[in-house]
């Protein structure tokens, strides 16, 4: 596919900029998409829009050397100040859209006065790619924190090629109708020429938003919107596949690997790897784990699990509950079902690199991945990709969009905690013919399917879809 360029948008940039003392330091990020989409940046050459992680006031004395910087990687950092951040970021994005998205309702503030710095933050990011915009560009903007910028973007670039990606789920519409803002959001996102999702299930929940809200026709998951034709498509994001055959494939993989086993002895491992947040489902998780060791006291010492948990949003004080909410739990069952010779539960708090995951997912007998709600969750996908040895068992719930292609997991409802202890019960009971033959088929979908083939097919068909007009 011929381009001149692609202009990448998302609310932060694949690296974080921190000062340590009067040293600029570009550290990665830790986000599924930057993670996911870094490689493919690396070999492309695009340019790459979103805050660089500090508000602009930290910044100011030394924004030129930043420009400067990024420039040089194909990074283009959007000032935003402390204020914005968080009216837009936590106030609105988490605020509101994260947990209205997530059904989790009773999670949004009883007030919340941020939309206008959500719809200012956005026009904002669409006037910094409006002003580096050359003709042919394309412009791939993702996720809930920019659902107003393709509106925003067509209206300042009338003929320029338009691609939005949600990675969160869509939600049904007796669900989204809630949502005072509704119509702006609809209107927003429907100035992309693309729209894309990861499952079939979150493109009807937006066809079915648009025609009982907007009364628009929809037909072979195409809409009109005045002179132009909008796309809604599926396209399944995979990992970083090359990224993790090569680490699981490493010699320091198999030995810090070995090392994660031999400290286990022979015990089962099952591993838990989630960002800190409410829609992961860690607490029913460790109930049900603790109820696997309530029914059968006699796998105390047989079992181990390993629940990594990446910090997230540290300094917004519902999250700092929650992670109290989890350590309590852990220190509980670690209390009341330990024994002298094993804590069952081994609680990390703290974010691991690449190389850390893929030892833990090749250690592992057992991954747990039972968010109550999820976009994807490329972690079951990770996990996958880092079993060369076609061993292992995947959970999966069934309200993750990972569990649309990943049907030989054990599937399993995770609001439902005996079904969860009896999923795990399960994973322990499989003879090794099964996990193979399981796995085998997990890695032949997973395989082949991984971000920069996601990349390539998302704007391929945005591509193809720009320029149509209704008929």
């Amino acid at each position: 596919m011929e381009l001149r360029r692609l202009l990448n948008v998302s609310n932060r940039l694949p690296i974080t900029v921190r000062l340590d003392g009067d040293r600029l330091e570009f550290a990665p990020s830790c986000g599924g998409l930057a993670v996911g989409l870094r490689g493919f940046h690396d070999q492309k050459r695009d340019l790459w829009f979103g805050w660089p992680g500090m508000p602009a006031e930290a910044l100011a004395s030394r924004q030129h050397e930043i420009d400067e910087r990024c420039a040089a990687l194909g990074l283009a950092p959007v000032s935003l100040t402390t204020q914005e951040v968080t009216g837009h970021y936590e106030g609105f994005a988490n605020g509101v859209l994260w947990p209205l998205f997530h059904y989790s309702l009773d999670r949004i503030p009883l007030e919340h006065s941020e939309w206008n710095s959500y719809r200012e933050v956005n026009e904002r990011f669409a006037e910094a790619v409006a002003q580096q915009y050359r003709d042919g560009d394309l412009i791939w903007i993702h996720d809930y924190h920019l659902m107003l910028a393709p509106g925003i973007l067509r209206r300042l670039l009338p003929n320029a090629r338009i691609g939005f990606f949600l990675h969160i789920p869509f939600p049904a519409y007796e669900v989204l109708r809630t949502l005072p803002w509704k119509l702006q959001i609809l209107s927003g996102i429907l100035g992309a020429d693309l729209i894309g999702f990861h499952t079939p299930s979150y493109v009807d929940c937006l066809e079915d938003a648009l025609q009982r809200e907007l009364s628009l026709e929809v037909a072979d998951h195409r809409v009109r919107v005045r002179d132009r034709q909008v796309r809604i498509g599926v396209f399944p994001m995979g990992p970083d596949v090359e990224r993790f055959r090569t680490l699981a494939r490493s010699e320091a993989t198999r030995l810090d690997a070995a090392s994660i086993r031999a400290d286990a002895g022979r015990r089962t491992i099952f591993l838990g790897v989630d960002r800190l947040d409410y829609t992961k489902g860690i607490p029913r998780r460790l109930l049900a784990f603790e109820r696997l060791l309530a029914d059968e006291p006699s796998l105390r010492d047989r079992v181990r699990l390993i629940q990594v948990t990446v910090p997230s949003r540290t300094s917004v004080v519902q999250y700092q509950d929650f992670r109290h909410q989890i350590e309590e739990i852990v220190g509980r069952i670690n209390g009341t079902v330990g024994t002298i010779s094993s804590a069952p539960v081994h609680y990390l708090y703290q974010m691991l690199e690449p190389a850390g995951l893929a030892a833990l997912y090749a250690a592992c007998d057992v991954m747990l991945v039972t968010p109550l709600r999820d976009g994807m969750n490329l972690v079951a996908k990770e996990f996958v990709v880092c079993r060369p040895d076609e061993d292992g068992v995947l959970v999966l719930s069934e309200f993750a969009g990972a569990a649309e292609e990943l049907r030989e997991a054990i599937i399993v409802n995770p609001y439902d905690v005996d079904a969860l202890t009896e999923a795990m019960r399960q994973a322990l009971s499989l003879g090794r013919d099964e996990r193979h033959a399981r796995m085998r088929a997990l890695r032949e979908r997973v395989i082949g399917h991984g971000a920069h083939e996601w990349a390539e097919s998302f704007l391929t068909t945005l591509a193809a879809a720009a320029g149509t007009t209704a008929s």
